[in-house]
Order: C-alpha cells, then structure tokens, then sequence
C-alpha cells in the first residue's frame, strides 16, 4: 500500500506556520498546490489552501487529521501567485495563512464556488428605443434615466447607474411598469465591453520622448525589466501606457495596472475603455462580493484583457501577464498600513520577475527609492520632460501671508487673483490637507478644547453634520450647544478645513458652481464620478479639495491653483516630509495649465524664504530629490539603508515599552553590529483608539543582515512573558514611522 503524501495548507491564523493533514478518505483526486480545502481546526472547520504535498510530517501520523472536503479541481491560485504570496510571507515576516487569505475574494474565504456570478443589466426595451425623454417633463429623474439609457445601446450594469443616480430602483420600476425598459440576466463577460475603439488619427500624436519610451518598454516584452517612467505632470504618461498595453493585449497577453486609490479608478478605466472594445476587470473595495469575485475570475481565465485596481489587484490571478503598470507608483496608498503589511509597488517587482514581463513604474513625483534605482542601473530611466500637446509648465506665485488678513484661509491677494481667472472663462482648483469645517473646538470663556477621548489629538468639527470627529479613530459624537466644563455658549472653531473653505468661496462667488472633493463628499458611491462629471461640463467653476484632487485627474480648464496652507508640512519630525510635501506640491501644481490656457499657482505662506518652496518654484522636483538623495547617504537613511519598525500597543501606557525592552534584550543577543537598534520610545501620537502604542527601530545597511537577525529575532518575541498583554505587529520597509 503506498504511502499517502502530508498535504501542506496554509489556514488564515496568526500563527506563523502552515499545517499538515491527511488526504480525504477517497483520497482526493485533485491534490495540487493552490487548491482550497475544508478542514478542521480545533473546534471550527475552515477553509486553507494546499500549498504543497510533503513526503514527511513532524507531527506523527495518528495525530495528523484528514481533510474534510476538496472544494476546486483546478488550483484556484496559480503556482506563479503561490510563489508570490509566500516570497510576500517570508519577506514581510507574516504568517503564511493570512498572507494566503488576504489574496482571496470573500467569497472564495468562505468557501463559495469559483464561478462567476450573473449581473443584472437594465436595456431600453423596442418601445423604450421609440420612447423619447420630451414625454418625462414632469418626472425628471425617469428622464435621465432613459436618456442614459438611450445612450447605453447595450444596456447598464446596476453598479454602473450609481454613477448617474442615486435611489434610482423605484424610479427604474416605473420605467420598467411603463414596458420601457427590462432587466436581464447577462454575464460579466458580455456586459464589460468597452465603448467602440476610435480611429487611429483620433489618438493623440505621441511626441519624441513619448515614443521612446513606448518603445523601449516594448523591446522588453517577454522578459524581465523595471523601467521608471519620470514625466512632468501633463507630459501624457496615460498615453505612454495606452500604447503599451495596446501592443501586450495585441500579443495575446493580458496587462495589470494598478492605481493608488478608489477615486483613480473609475477616470482611468474611462480611458482604457474608450480605447479598447474589450472586456475589464476592474478590482476595489468598493465593489460587492460578486463583483469582485466576477473580476477576479474573469483575469484568471484569460477573458479580461485588462486588470484595473488598487494594491490590492495585485495579488488577482492572470492567465497571461504581459505587462504591470504602476500608476503614482510614489504613493503610499500601496503601502497596506494595517495586517500584512506589504508594499504592493515593491511586490509588483517581485511578480513581473517571477513572470518574466516588463514592469513600468509611472510617476511625475518619483520616490526617492525609485530614483536611486535609476541611479543604480537597476531600473530603466524614461524621461518625460515636457507637457504633451501645446500646454506649458505652469507659473510660480508665493503669497507672503505675514501680517495679511485672512478670511477662512483666504488671503485679499488670492481673492483677486480668483476673481480674473473666473472673468476669463478658467477653472479654478483650491488644494487644502484639511477636511471638516475646523480642526479644533474651543470655549472662549474657559478654554476647553473638545479632544478625542481615545487619542492624543483635538475633535474636527464638521459643520454640516454638526459632530466632533476624530480623523484618527472615527469616533464621533454631536455637538453640544454649551462647554461642557463651563456651560458656556460661546464655543468657537478654530482653524480652517474644507468644508469652511466652501462656506465662504459661496459668500465671494455666489451663483458660482462649487464642488467640494473629499472623503465626507464622495463616501457616497457614485458621487466621486457624478462630481468629476460636473466639472468636466463645466458646471463646478471652483474646486476645493483634499490630496485627492492632487492624484492623476485631468482638468483641462483649471488655469489657477490655489495651495492654501503648505506651513503645516514645511516643519516634520519625519524624515519623509520634506519628500512628501514636494510631491504634493508638484502633484496639486500639475492641474493648472493643462490644455491651451496657460496655468498660474499660487502658493500662500508665512515662510516664503523656506528652501524648500524656494528649491521647488525655482528648479522643479528633479533638483529636490538630487538633493535629498545626497542628504539621505550623508545620514544614512533609506533608501541607502534598510529599516524595520516593531511596534507595540497596550490598554495601559507602560506595558508595550516593558514589551518593547525584553524585546530590545532578545534581538542584542543575535546582532552582531550590523543592525543599529533604536528605542524603545512612544510613538509620536501616543495614544490613539484608546491604547497606548511605542515602537523600536532597527536599522542596517545591509538587507540581508537585517533580515537574518529578524529571522532568528521573530520566533523569541512570541516567547517574551509580556507578548500576550501587548499587539505587536513588524513593519518592513515603513512609509510612516508615527
């Protein structure tokens, strides 16, 4: 009788290991690696994924116990993502089960079948085709609906009529009681087509320096290569990228694009729709279950030609990889802050190689990692110099704020500078980091200052809701109409957020459309692409919003941009600030002047004099980051250095520092000097969400070195008397270190 093989799988547990188990007793026909299995655990039945058959257990055979089903026949997870998701697992030293779950649709975590769901579409019907919108005059919102319709031959998905209209179902049945329109049952497949390709003289000519870069990434097709694509913001990089994927998908192959948040998706999916009549798969957190399952499945199968998403896409299954793109590959949105904490930019890399498939990392702000590659020979550096078309670079203004009134944040100069871009027909973008209507609530009479009871920091007010918000933890509660200390009634906000902004930019412009974009405005679904559909009519004239406004978005009206308040990011504990506050900068400045009207910035400080500001406005992005690169080896930081933060949080303040020291002891026992230990210290926002955090940096100069002292290092915290009382978590390669 031959011996039956130990079957490996990885089970969703912070345990860092994966466990053995029997074959079923049928013996299981179908026992490949990637392949989900239902099988006990402890009192629960879960669902793993079989990672590989083993010869040997060291637990002993009779303790060993058998699966209870075989839930695929083929592996659901390809052998090229299983061998991603356990490079992901050992570099970011995380537990194999988590790593594996995380890369799963729900569905498929709980067991569900890998097939496709159907999605609902709604068509006009042969008399809703005759049917014309004149007859709804006094039902408007059955009118849009049917003009939508009228414009959609091949019908809506449900998900996609959010972007038109809110509580749109009842006024759909009415439409549908009238037999104008149907709702059928059609696959993904059939309902994603892409409008109809334009004629190629539609396309925009691409320039010389685009054309290079087309075709240097081209003759990397089929092997492995990072290139940096360095453009200008306006410089046409979604070009760059339309003609690559135009040529992979050309080959036979599928492309991946990741982008770094929500709010990009739906623009760029715009773009690559209008050009392509094929079939996307578009990946977020905001879709349903179904949805993401449908996208998901059909990258696996080959019938999506492309894949576009946030960090997560990534770990999607593709059956041909031709290429990955990465968009903003500056951002820190593809850092995953929370669980497994992995980079997705950086493990992009790792699955282009594995696949032997070009890589483009695009970006108008490079990270200083990125640019250090280039440097190094490691990656390919494209240069875009230029803003495609006729547009120009837009002109610098500093506002000195000294000694100037200030009306919500508004100075009289910028006023002014507002009131002619709107006389001469522009659009106007104002950039504040600041949502809410005021950062801080105080009583005038006793001074009390309304904080989060869980964390070190004030409450925002928001003024339409009328609630004390905490940005941090999302607690929340209403606002009272007296001081809680005093009784006093005279409480008053303090400081400027965007909701403030738009209260008084109505006062000045009345009869001007305004929109504001943040998260409190478009949390809503379909209300980031509703407000984007505005401005792009023209009906919003002036636009105030958080960073993302700043991240990939094409006005080509907007000819002014206002930076209301770069003072809070010009002075950081954080050696990444001076980076991120020049990306920022750069980004927001790149949505002026993007068309044939010429574009003004204007910037307003008390610190006009600061290098920084004066650094960027004088020589661009490129000269900031030569200089920073050199600051950055003179103190040994990264990139020419690699980190690693242990952090630790607790109910009491002490506890994740007695933690942190044991811990401190244990890793001197296997450093040998060539890690430098740092800490244990408090994080700079002690406590947050009601526990108390610290943290303890490891350094080194080599990469190796770190990871072999955090190899030996690992299993001994799990051991230290305190680790119970504490969540300690292990972050490779930080973006943040508060």
């Amino acid at each position: 009788m031959s011996k039956l093989p130990i079957l490996r799988i990885a089970i969703p547990t912070p345990l860092r290991r994966s466990f053995d188990y029997l074959p079923p007793e049928d013996g299981g026909a179908s026992l490949r690696p990637g392949i989900r299995i239902r099988v006990p655990f402890g009192k629960r039945t879960v669902i793993g994924v079989l990672l590989e058959l083993a010869g040997e257990s060291a637990v002993p055979a009779q303790r060993l116990k058998s699966v209870i089903e075989v839930l695929d026949e083929e592996p659901i997870l390809p052998p090229d993502l299983l061998a991603l998701l356990n490079w992901g697992s050992r570099y970011y030293h995380h537990p194999i089960g988590e790593v594996v779950a995380g890369a799963l649709p729900a569905l498929l975590r709980e067991g569900k079948p890998a097939r496709i769901p159907d999605n609902p579409v709604w068509q006009l019907t042969e008399s809703g085709r005759t049917a014309t919108a004149t007859t709804l005059t006094r039902a408007p919102r059955q009118q849009a609906l049917l003009s939508i319709l009228h414009e959609q031959a091949g019908g809506l998905l449900e998900q996609q009529i959010h972007q038109y209209q809110q509580n749109w179902r009842a006024v759909m049945n009415r439409l549908e009681e009238k037999g104008w329109v149907q709702r059928i049952e059609a696959s993904f497949h059939t309902t994603r087509l892409a409008k109809s390709s334009p004629a190629v003289d539609e396309r925009p000519a691409l320039n010389q320096t685009q054309q290079t870069a087309v075709s240097k990434v081209l003759q990397t097709a089929g092997q492995f290569s990072v290139s940096l694509l360095d453009g200008v913001t306006g410089s046409g990089k979604t070009e760059v990228y339309l003609r690559i994927v135009e040529q992979i998908i050309k080959s036979g192959a599928q492309a991946m694009v990741l982008v770094p948040e929500i709010g990009l998706t739906p623009q760029l999916l715009d773009r690559f729709s209008q050009r392509f009549p094929r079939p996307v798969a578009l990946l977020h957190s905001s879709l349903s279950r179904q949805e993401r399952l449908a996208a998901w499945l059909s990258s696996r199968s080959g019938e999506a030609d492309i894949i576009i998403g946030t960090r997560s896409a990534l770990f999607t299954p593709v059956k041909k990889l031709g290429v990955i793109i990465v968009d903003e590959e500056h951002d820190t949105s593809f850092k995953q802050q929370e669980g497994f904490r992995y980079s997705a930019r950086d493990m992009a890399i790792i699955r282009a190689r594995n696949a032997g498939v070009p890589i483009v990392l695009g970006s108008a702000t490079p990270s200083l990692e990125s640019l250090y590659n280039a440097q190094q020979k490691r990656y390919q550096h494209l240069s875009l110099p230029e803003r495609a078309g006729n547009a120009k670079p837009p002109v610098f203004r500093l506002l000195d704020l000294r000694q100037q009134p200030l009306q919500e944040g508004l100075s009289p100069k910028l006023l002014g500078i507002m009131k002619e871009h709107l006389q001469t027909e522009g659009q106007i973008l104002l950039f504040l980091n600041r949502r809410g209507y005021a950062p801080t609530l105080l009583c005038h009479e006793c001074g009390w200052v309304g904080r989060c009871q869980r964390c070190d920091t004030h409450l925002t007010f928001h003024q339409q809701e009328r609630r004390l918000r905490c940005h941090h933890c999302g607690s929340e509660r209403p606002l009272t109409p007296q001081c809680p200390d005093c009784g006093s009634i005279d409480l008053r906000a303090l400081g400027t957020g965007t909701e403030r902004v738009e209260q008084a930019l109505q006062q000045h412009f009345p009869g001007i459309g305004i929109a504001r974009l943040d998260r409190d405005s478009t949390r809503r679904k379909g209300s980031m692409q509703s407000l984007l559909n505005e401005i792009q009519q023209g009906k919003k004239r002036i636009l105030i919003g958080t960073q993302m406004l700043a991240k990939g978005h094409h006005f080509p009206n907007v000819t002014l941009v206002g930076i209301l308040d770069t003072d809070q990011g010009l002075f950081s504990a954080d050696f990444r600030a001076s980076e991120r506050m020049s990306q920022l900068i750069t980004q927001v400045a790149g949505r002026a002047g993007r068309a044939e009207k010429p574009g003004l910035v204007v910037i307003q400080t008390h610190h006009p004099e600061h290098p920084l500001l004066q650094q960027l406005i004088t020589h661009g992005y490129q000269q900031f980051a030569n200089t920073a690169l050199k600051e950055r080896q003179e103190a040994e930081l990264p990139p020419h250095c690699s980190i690693a933060l242990l952090r630790a949080e607790a109910a009491a303040a002490e506890t994740p520092l007695n933690f942190l020291r044991q811990a401190l002891q244990a890793a001197e026992q296997f450093s040998s000097g060539e890690v430098l230990l740092l800490g244990p210290v408090p994080a700079p926002m002690e406590k947050r969400a009601g526990r108390f955090r610290a943290q303890l940096l490891l350094q080194s100069a080599e990469r190796i070195a770190l990871h072999r002292l955090l190899d030996q290092w690992i299993p001994q915290l799990e051991t230290i008397k305190n680790s119970r009382k504490v969540r300690w978590s292990l972050d490779i390669d930080p973006v943040d270190l508060f």
